[in-house]
């Protein structure tokens, strides 16, 4: 039988519910490649696991690259003084050499201590002994990073959760400032809000332009609507911009070319067959909101699956040359931008 595929966002949020009704396991593993959950969970259980009168003499914090298994297990042996329970938290677990020495404290955990593992983009080897054992009582959440086309969606239900709506377009320029990184973008949003005028329900492009610094008029979000439109001025002047900024690397501007004419390409092949029904199009165009449907719906005029083919073709050649191949570390990243985007114009 297939594993069940677990959906991290409402794992920390059932976790995140317990803690808050204070329900706690004998054992956390937070780890995963994003880090945002499992410091989530973390921060909850530090706010609320141990009372702050009692902090001192019951709650235990360190880091795996400073303390050795053994200390750990020690640690939480102790009993609680005057309490319930005390709080081991292990921060950096990942730095922790010996962590294999912590079977033997997994197989008998204390009822009145909290043991949390904390990795930070890291994750417990999970073909050890250790992890098997630690299972068996632990809570864990395991954080695989987000792909490209699942960050829009996810800002707009974190902003949802934060009492706001984002339109389509200010969470897509937000994604492109921030990348797939949802700690950046927690923070991003943290500043806006302190900026945002009282009463504001809704966060659109402007606000984005003003409080993140990044401009829509000019971004790789922009580029790839002029050259889905064959729009060329509009689209070597937005490649001109882009190319010479400070942050700019030609890889990850390829990436995200490569990912728009990916859903063009499929979204063409659909058109073709003649069975693009609204739940095949939503399929076709995995991750995309659907106000922007109609974006792909001129595109494809302009670049149908024959020419699309061609222009991913070229992009794995250009993310070759982004990455030095072939020399390619002698031509500017902006060159070799403008020199892509001209080529795309042509195919």
């Amino acid at each position: 039988m297939a594993a069940r595929k677990v959906n991290t966002e409402d794992e920390c949020r059932r976790i995140l519910y317990d803690v808050e009704k204070g329900v706690f396991k004998p054992v956390y593993l937070l780890m995963g490649d994003e880090p945002f959950f499992p410091e989530r969970v973390c921060a909850a259980i530090l706010a609320g696991c141990i009372d702050e009168a009692s902090k001192d003499f019951n709650e235990t914090v360190c880091y795996g690259g400073d303390v050795t298994a053994d200390q750990i297990v020690t640690a939480a042996r102790r009993y609680p003084m005057m309490a319930d329970r005390q709080l081991v938290v292990v921060k950096e677990a990942q730095r922790l050499e010996d962590i294999d020495r912590l079977e033997s404290y997994f197989n008998a955990p204390l009822d009145s201590t909290v043991l949390v593992l904390l990795f930070t983009r890291a994750v417990m080897d999970k073909r050890k002994s250790v992890y098997k054992a630690a299972v068996k009582v632990a809570e864990v959440l395991d954080s695989p990073a987000m792909r490209d086309y699942e960050v829009t969606s996810w800002i707009s239900r974190y902003y949802a959760s934060r009492g706001l709506s984002i339109s389509p377009e200010a969470a897509a320029l937000l994604q492109e400032s921030a990348g797939t990184d949802l700690s950046t973008i927690a923070v991003e949003t943290d500043k806006l809000l302190k900026n945002l005028p009282e009463g504001a329900s809704k966060v659109e492009v402007k606000d984005i332009e003003k409080n993140v610094g990044v401009s829509r008029q000019f971004s790789i979000f922009e580029l790839t609507k002029a050259l889905g439109q064959r729009d060329s001025s509009r689209a070597l002047k937005t490649a001109a911009y882009v190319g010479n900024a400070a942050k700019f690397r030609m890889p990850g501007a390829v990436n995200a070319i490569f990912a728009y004419f990916f859903k063009l390409l499929r979204y063409g092949l659909l058109l073709a067959s003649g069975s693009a029904t609204p739940e095949r199009k939503a399929e076709a165009l995995e991750g995309t909101n659907p106000y922007f449907y109609r974006e792909y719906d001129q595109a494809v005029r302009h670049f149908p699956p024959a020419k699309s083919a061609a222009v991913l073709q070229m992009l794995c050649e250009y993310d070759y040359l982004g990455k030095g191949g072939d020399g390619g570390t002698d031509v500017r990243d902006s060159e070799l931008l403008m020199e892509l985007t001209a080529k795309i114009l042509n195919v």
